[in-house]
């Protein structure tokens, strides 16, 4: 039996630096990497403005595009990368003139996009495996273009966001401060949104449509908890993220099982053990 087991253990550890070599693998871990920490970076700005359900609607949302992309034959992520942006930036300029709550307008978004793709799919003959592809993310079968689109994506943002750091900073935590201060408070507002969307349509290839809000606000909520200034909270949140992701990608390969649960369930055991140093009175804020 010791002998069974010594065995066994081997051949996990050949098998897990085996995969490594993969080409594929290598397109999964870079690419899930990417998306950790643009997705880190966005949400903290989301979750500070209290829009921590604001990736998931967006992701719903883009779910009615990649419906209609199937429907239409045009490749999925293109039509959802211009349905989230639009739902997104019609319903945040909705909200604004009619004085709209963000949780109901975040709400509308949701069960929209939802429900268009519900019946775009009725029309197309029902769910099929590329829309469960989409909905529960297919990292491991990520493409070199899509690769290649991933890390565009995310240097362009991260650029974007280096760029408009104290604008961005100014108007996520003293909006009126900001506005006295001069900065364009609805443009950086309509910006962080047209960048949140972006990132969630890019996501969707990592954790599907049904987890994405995970990677947005998790990793955030623990780093927060550290107490740290925004710069070092950042870090933090991108640290654990790229550190779920990681380890998801790798033992969902090795034991055959779906990479999205794997990321997030690696995301919430941090948080379970944050919430735990904390209880015990060993992690104290600066």
């Amino acid at each position: 039996m010791v002998n069974l087991n010594a065995g066994t253990y081997a051949s996990s550890l050949i098998m897990s630096f085996e995969i490594l070599t993969y080409s594929f693998m290598h397109r999964a871990l870079i690419s899930g990497v990417a998306i950790a920490i643009l997705c880190s970076v966005i949400g903290l700005f989301l979750v500070l403005r209290r829009y921590s359900l604001f990736g998931d609607a967006l992701a719903h949302s883009s779910f009615g595009g990649i419906a209609l992309g199937l429907f239409a034959g045009v490749y999925p992520l293109w039509t959802a990368y211009g349905v989230s942006i639009l739902s997104a930036l019609i319903i945040t300029k909705i909200k604004d003139r009619y004085n709209i709550s963000g949780d109901a307008s975040i709400a509308v978004l949701l069960s929209s996009g939802i429900a268009a793709g519900l019946v775009i799919i009725s029309f197309s003959g029902g769910f099929s495996i590329d829309i469960f592809s989409f909905l529960f993310g297919s990292i491991l079968l990520i493409s070199v273009n899509d690769t290649v689109l991933i890390l565009t994506l995310t240097g362009g943002i991260l650029i974007v966001i280096l760029l408009l750091y104290r604008q961005l900073l100014y108007s996520t935590f003293n909006e009126e401060q900001a506005k006295v201060s001069g900065i364009p408070v609805e443009k950086i507002n309509y910006l962080i949104i047209f960048m949140a969307g972006l990132t969630v349509v890019t996501s969707i290839q990592l954790v599907g449509v049904l987890l994405i809000s995970a990677l947005f606000v998790i990793p955030n909520v623990t780093a927060i908890m550290y107490g740290r200034g925004f710069k070092q909270t950042a870090i933090i949140s991108i640290s654990f993220s790229v550190f779920s992701v990681l380890s998801g990608i790798l033992i969902s390969y090795i034991f055959d099982i779906t990479p999205a649960g794997t990321i997030v369930l690696f995301s919430i055991g941090l948080l379970g053990a944050t919430i735990g140093i904390k209880s015990l009175g060993l992690l104290s804020k600066n």
